[in-house]
């Protein structure tokens, strides 16, 4: 009876970790054609499906804002979240590098530069204290463009009379490089700031306004190639901590898979959210490689700015450039 009993125990907690449900919080709509985040969600909640695991999608602000969900995972009650790059930089800058503008020239170049300098491993150092793990970087969409209400763009002078929506300090003395201006609006009031003049554009990949339903008021995308979005997909380091060997290694192996599912849907997707944006009226203004390159030596500044200490900026240069 107690080797019967040893034996049950020993059964349940190999299966404990493979029968508990897998919360994943997701960052926009369930939408496999315009959203590259939810591709790597999708992907990734199939392959844990297809290996025993019960998984659960949580609708965007199902399970409150990026701090609560940050919270939540630092104390289990959250296993993975598809998240702002900002909840990571709030403990560590350095993961800023990404946001550098044309820091990378597309998703491959990306994916070399964070193998090239094991970026993750070096973040989850600093993220070792918050409980808190990150697996990937997932592309929301394609490179961003200027996306504007009235003006066409196709230079930086071009920008001069506009206010432009931003993410953070970092976007906004991007704008001040490019002789524009920015002021932080929360994304919720970013529509009604369009509609009444409050801010005249924004940075943002090419599928978003058709996303949210922007193309009545958003007439003009400048195809500028500054910055890959991305989601970082975090996890509870006590739920991934506490899978068994195989069970980790199941959840590696689906995000590799979620990996290769949004990349490929990101190949498809650089040309078709162009045309979805024309199907919709907005005008795309196609720049040539010599009309980004006035874009990139105008970035220059911000590499100085501020966002982070200059000898992280250097790390994330050198290993960008030795890996073009």
């Amino acid at each position: 009876m107690k080797l019967k009993a040893l034996s049950l125990a020993a059964v349940l907690a190999l299966s404990s970790a493979v029968n508990a449900e897998v919360k994943i919080a997701l960052d926009s709509a369930p939408d496999l054609d315009t959203s590259g985040s939810y591709n790597w969600a999708h992907a990734f909640g199939a392959a844990l499906s297809d290996a025993g695991m019960e998984v659960r999608e949580m609708p965007r602000g199902s399970v409150g804002n990026e701090s609560e969900k940050f919270d939540q995972l630092s104390t289990g009650l959250l296993e993975v979240s598809l998240s702002d790059v900002r909840a990571i930089a709030q403990v560590d800058p350095f993961i800023y590098g990404v946001r550098l503008p044309y820091i990378f020239d597309d998703v491959d170049h990306m994916d070399r530069v964070l193998e090239a300098g094991k970026i993750f491993d070096r973040v989850n150092e600093k993220l070792a204290g918050q409980d808190v793990v990150v697996l990937a970087l997932a592309p929301l969409g394609p490179l961003s463009g200027i996306i504007t209400t009235d003006t066409a763009v196709r230079a930086p002078a071009d920008m001069s009379e506009l206010r432009m929506r931003a993410l953070d300090d970092a976007q906004i003395a991007m704008y001040q490089a490019w002789g524009s201006s920015g002021t932080i609006v929360p994304w919720g009031e970013v529509p009604a700031g369009l509609q009444t003049g409050v801010i005249d554009g924004y940075l943002n990949s090419p599928f978003i306004p058709v996303m949210f339903g922007q193309t009545d008021f958003v007439k003009n995308f400048a195809d500028a190639g500054v910055i890959i979005p991305l989601r970082a997909v975090l996890v509870s380091k006590d739920w991934y901590e506490s899978l068994s060997e195989a069970d980790r290694a199941t959840v590696d192996s689906a995000v590799e898979t979620a990996d290769a599912a949004a990349r490929a849907w990101l190949a498809e997707a650089t040309v078709r959210g162009l045309t979805a944006l024309e199907e919709k009226g907005v005008t795309v203004q196609r720049l040539t490689a010599e009309e980004r390159a006035v874009f990139r030596e105008a970035s220059k500044p911000v590499y100085d700015s501020g966002l982070m200490p200059a000898e992280d900026v250097k790390i994330w240069t050198d290993i960008s450039n030795a890996n073009r």
